[in-house]
């Protein structure tokens, strides 16, 4: 049977005990230098997105069409073989209603955001994003959608690249 600590050795040390100069300080500012990669598969991802293009990798095993891309394939557990682009355009599989940005604030008006999946990539393959240019209650499960682009010149290679995905106007005949 173990006894509760009631007073752990030591002294305790206040803010003030900092601030009144009672214990030993040092002020250092680094002077670090770092690089940062986002690895094989999305870093192409990325660099496809600049261009204004979606890519995906493949699986030769079981034939899955992976968006965003990885490195091995989760269904099989083979590392993935290839490379291939989908289409920007897709379905909502799901959607949610956001009244919360992206760095946790309240939004006065919400975001539509969903998942989308992907024309071209194997089923429930796709990509979460916002939707614009429609109403939220205009907003449906199985709807078609486009992605609408920044310009060239704005692009930076992020998933931003692409500013929300609109719906697409079903033509009548």
């Amino acid at each position: 049977m173990s006894e509760k600590i009631k007073r752990y050795p030591g002294e305790a040390l206040k803010s003030a005990d900092f601030k009144e100069g009672k214990v030993p300080t040092e002020k250092c500012r680094p002077k670090a230098k770092f690089a940062w990669s986002a690895g094989v598969a999305i870093g192409r991802f990325l660099e496809e997105l600049k261009k204004g293009k979606i890519i995906a990798t493949t699986c030769s095993k079981c034939g899955r069409i992976m968006v965003p891309p990885r490195m091995y394939c989760e269904k099989c557990f083979k590392p993935t073989d290839g490379w291939k682009h989908v289409k920007d355009t897709g379905t909502i599989n799901t959607y949610s209603i956001s009244y919360l940005a992206a760095d946790a604030t309240r939004l006065k008006e919400p975001i539509l955001v969903a998942i989308i999946d992907l024309d071209g990539a194997s089923e429930s393959m796709g990509i979460i994003h916002k939707l614009g240019e429609v109403d939220q209650k205009e907003v449906k499960f199985g709807m078609k959608v486009k992605a609408v682009w920044k310009p060239p010149d704005e692009r930076v290679g992020s998933i931003t690249d692409i500013k929300y995905f609109k719906p697409i106007k079903e033509e009548t005949s």
